[in-house]
């Protein structure tokens, strides 16, 4: 994913806002949390079976002093710490890595590997940056803790499982996250950026990630002789036109001012050359903002892949079969304006203004945004943290040039200066919620 964005921060940054910033003593911190990312690094672990990574993050937190509780949702770890009165501030972080096998070239690079549930052996990579964000994590709370006389409330530490695929936050919040361990009256996060420069962070009020939706479409036919094409229903060519016509919902059905995507990023059918099957396959992924955008996406194929069968001639029996993934439905993240604003506030005090930019929203998708669609409706912030070396950056912009973007086998953040950078940002931003 590529992030665009522009220094626009004086119009947004109130001093009103401001909270005096942390005293962080990183230098005596920095080599612990290095290590702890290489380590992270080198044995990431799937969704659904981070079990030693929950166990990793588990033993950081018990050392600080926080009430820990272990395999929530799976394998997440929730963390409460009390500080006297005020209000409660979730951070939360994600631990799962993905099925990649890393080809940066890096003497710390993950050799693990691991057999999927297909039966297939593949690598295992922090492709995504989570292992920066679980250390960031680590860092943060290490510096609330040691800064505790500066906040008051209660710091609510959350790893959660399974974010790659969706499932994570849902079933964290499915076990009482708000209910059984506390009530956040904020809650922050941060994801590594592949095209934003280490020592910088981004973010943007409203809408900053999209929803996402995956969709299996089986369309059926009647098969037989590939050189008899009239005695059959050929589903290849009824899949053919349901691709082409699913393009349309965006560009005609709904407004061109609501962002929408519908990628078709998987089609099987048939068997041999001359043999017209009885089925295709279709796997389609579905990105908006808007929640009436989603829904009006979905009832759209439903409608328009039925319309289609129907044209050529399938009774109803044969009509395809939608199937809306919903247990992996993530809604859009929509950061609160006002929370917002103190966090940029925060982090520009902390880092300086020049360093911290204006992001445009986009289409890539974080189940992050659940905690803020529950009934409580509390506020959440997810902002960006550089994690281009500023050398790579500068090089690339020059000889336009694209960047190793996330979930790419050759992404490797400059994590020293990311990790000080998170750190300090996001430690920044948890005082100044607690001192509002």
């Amino acid at each position: 994913m590529k992030l665009v964005y522009a220094s626009a921060l004086c119009l947004l940054v109130s001093p009103l806002l401001s909270a005096q910033t942390l005293k962080l003593d990183l230098n005596k911190s920095m080599p612990a949390i290095e290590k702890l990312y290489l380590d992270l690094h080198q044995s990431p672990e799937l969704s659904y079976h981070e079990q030693q990574t929950g166990k990793k993050i588990a033993s950081q937190l018990q050392k600080l002093g926080f009430d820990v509780t272990n395999s929530v949702g799976g394998y997440g770890v929730v963390g409460i710490y009390r500080n006297g009165q005020g209000p409660t501030v979730m951070i939360r972080t994600d631990t799962d890595g993905l099925p990649i096998t890393e080809q940066t070239g890096k003497a710390y690079a993950s050799t693990v590997t691991t057999v999927n549930e297909q039966g297939s052996k593949v690598g295992v990579m922090h492709g995504c940056g989570h292992d920066i964000h679980m250390s960031s994590f680590i860092g943060t709370a290490q510096q609330l803790i040691k800064n505790k006389q500066s906040w008051q409330g209660t710091l609510m530490m959350v790893a959660q499982p399974a974010e790659e695929v969706g499932g994570g936050a849902k079933a964290m919040l499915s076990e009482g996250l708000f209910s059984k361990y506390a009530k956040p009256d904020h809650i922050i996060a941060l994801h590594v950026s592949a095209s934003v420069p280490a020592g910088k962070v981004a973010l943007k009020n409203e809408y900053t990630m999209a929803s996402v939706d995956s969709v299996d479409i089986s369309i059926k036919g009647k098969g037989g002789h590939g050189a008899y094409p009239h005695t059959t229903v050929d589903p290849v060519i009824i899949a053919a036109r349901t691709i082409l016509a699913l393009q349309t919902i965006t560009s005609r059905e709904l407004s061109p001012l609501e962002p929408s995507v519908i990628t078709v990023g998987s089609i099987h059918g048939g068997s041999k050359h001359n043999v017209i099957s009885d089925e295709v396959k279709l796997q389609l992924t579905l990105r908006s903002y808007n929640p009436e955008v989603r829904n009006a996406q979905i009832a759209a194929i439903k409608r328009i892949t039925a319309g289609i069968a129907q044209s050529a001639g399938l009774e109803k029996a044969l009509y395809p079969e939608v199937y809306v993934h919903e247990s992996e439905s993530i809604p859009s993240t929509y950061n609160n304006p006002e929370q917002t604003n103190i966090v940029r506030s925060a982090i520009a005090d902390a880092i300086g203004v020049k360093n911290v930019l204006e992001t445009k929203a986009v289409m890539a998708g974080e189940d992050f945004g659940l905690y803020g669609r529950t009934d409580e409706n509390i506020p959440i912030t997810l902002f960006w943290l550089g994690g281009v070396n500023q050398q790579q950056y500068t090089n690339a912009m020059k000889n336009n040039e694209t960047l190793p973007s996330l979930h790419s086998s050759k992404f490797a953040p400059d994590y020293k200066v990311a990790l000080q950078t998170g750190i300090t940002a996001m430690s920044n931003a948890a005082a100044a919620l607690f001192n509002q």
